[in-house]
């Protein structure tokens, strides 16, 4: 008779959801290319793991995965928290069996959601860029100074410039 009053008291205070289904899930984290680093917020010790990965996390957390990689744009997803079938026949058996008090612990500790989507996967775009960078353009004319530019011009000014003076002695 002992064990049918623990049995009964358990069914009680445990929800059919946090028993059946655990109060965590792994959440599966991919990009395309892969090596990206990912950042997952939300939970009670920031992540980061390297793409493709694997992290652990409460059902009831609200979850955020930031995918970065150098020469690609950063991508943010949002994860929602939903109630599959499986969560919801489990969190309806505590009406059978937990009562209200079931509910409320599934309720309470998220049981019965699942993280969407799940896996994650990013393909990331590259980033853009403000086009192709070109070399500055070399000097033709002349300087400030009356210089020009390039070294044949410099030259034929020289030349110029020193027969001026020759001419103004």
């Amino acid at each position: 008779m002992r064990i049918f009053w623990v049995a009964l008291c358990a069914a009680a205070l445990g929800g059919c959801a946090s028993v059946t289904r655990g109060t965590t899930e792994t959440i599966s984290i991919s990009s395309n290319p892969s090596g990206a680093e990912a950042t997952v917020s939300g939970l009670e010790v920031p992540t980061v793991c390297t793409t493709p990965c694997a992290i652990v996390a409460k059902r009831s957390a609200d979850i955020t995965v930031t995918v970065a990689k150098p020469g690609y744009e950063t991508e943010i997803v949002p994860l929602t928290k939903d109630i599959p079938t499986t969560g919801g026949a489990a969190f309806a058996g505590n009406l059978l069996l937990g009562g209200l008090v079931g509910m409320g612990v599934d309720a309470a500790t998220g049981a019965a959601t699942d993280h969407k989507p799940n896996p994650v996967i990013v393909t990331m775009k590259p980033a853009q860029t403000s086009g192709p960078q070109r070399a500055a353009p070399r000097r033709q004319g002349p300087s400030s100074d009356g210089a020009p530019g390039s070294k044949l011009a410099l030259a034929l000014w020289l030349r110029e410039r020193h027969a001026q003076q020759r001419n103004d002695l």
